[in-house]
């Protein structure tokens, strides 16, 4: 079966807090983005490393995944992507200090038209890193860059043809891809299966304006019944992560895309928990149904 886990920040920037909550859930890990206040999982310094290893190694608790912005950049500007390549070095020795090798990637901030043989070239160089550096690149479907489904990932990683690079399944981001329209569950889920290495959970509904708008898990537009229960019958076995992104007061657009620091974390905990205790109902409904 697979394991549950949270990201640090969509419950408080005070990791005891993260844990607190974890075990409330009987969760296995957390996903590591910011904490203490720093911003982005590059900035955490090595005595917050130390102190973090610390506390969840007496929490039995594992990290699944440093979810790092790499390639959350301007792809017409080398100075910006020499600036990720090092995100991503940085990221993958800390996935190292956590004893493992997953590292969230993403294709370029979406601007002018999808050209997949130069996202292709630019990402030669970020293979060469993978190999060298022992690290396994997670690259999320996400609108706001040029990959934003489930085809369109599996189509790229295929020509990619990478072991040291996967899918990061998100069915709730395919819903803010006006460009490029597929139904997450079963379409996406079904095209991108075989590549995936690591989950992601959340939902979102149309608000007043008719515009995507997170919600509580369960409450939206994404067939969790139907994604659970696929993922048992595929045995899956990697990990799910809550990544909750729903407030009681929602948050501005550039939180949702460049999550990460305190006021990000504010009203997370009231949020996550509503979104867990529906999740794990949910997966419950589904192990039985099986």
């Amino acid at each position: 079966m697979f394991k549950q886990a949270v990201f640090s920040d969509e419950v408080s920037q005070d990791l005891g807090r993260v844990i607190a909550v974890c075990k409330r859930f009987n969760l296995q890990g957390i996903e590591v983005r910011s904490v203490w206040g720093h911003k982005a999982p590059q900035d955490i310094p090595p005595a917050d490393v130390e102190r973090m290893r610390a506390m969840l190694a007496e929490a039995d608790l594992d990290v699944c995944s440093i979810a790092a912005p790499f390639f959350k950049c301007n792809i017409d500007s080398p100075e910006e992507i020499a600036r990720h390549h090092e995100i991503l070095r940085k990221c993958g020795e800390l996935a190292h200090a956590f004893g493992i090798r997953l590292v969230r990637g993403f294709t370029f901030w979406r601007k002018g038209a999808y050209n997949k043989q130069r996202i292709l070239d630019l990402f030669q160089p970020v293979v060469k890193i993978l190999e060298e550096s022992d690290i396994l690149l997670g690259i999320e479907n996400e609108a706001s860059t040029f990959i934003g489904t489930g085809s369109r990932l599996a189509d790229f990683l295929e020509d990619l043809d990478s072991n040291n690079v996967g899918a990061i399944w998100d069915p709730c981001n395919v819903l803010y891809d006006a460009d490029d329209p597929e139904r997450p569950y079963p379409d996406g889920y079904e095209a991108i299966k075989p590549r995936i290495v690591h989950v992601h959970v959340k939902d979102s509904k149309p608000n007043a304006k008719g515009e995507q708008e997170c919600c509580p898990i369960g409450e939206g537009d994404i067939d969790y019944d139907g994604q659970f229960a696929a993922l048992f019958e595929d045995e899956y076995d990697g990990w799910i992560s809550l990544e909750t992104h729903w407030r009681p007061v929602a948050l501005s657009k550039e939180q949702v895309d460049k999550p990460g620091g305190a006021d990000y974390s504010s009203n997370a905990e009231q949020a996550s928990v509503i979104c867990l205790g529906n999740m794990q109902r949910i997966i419950e409904r589904a192990r039985q149904q099986r």
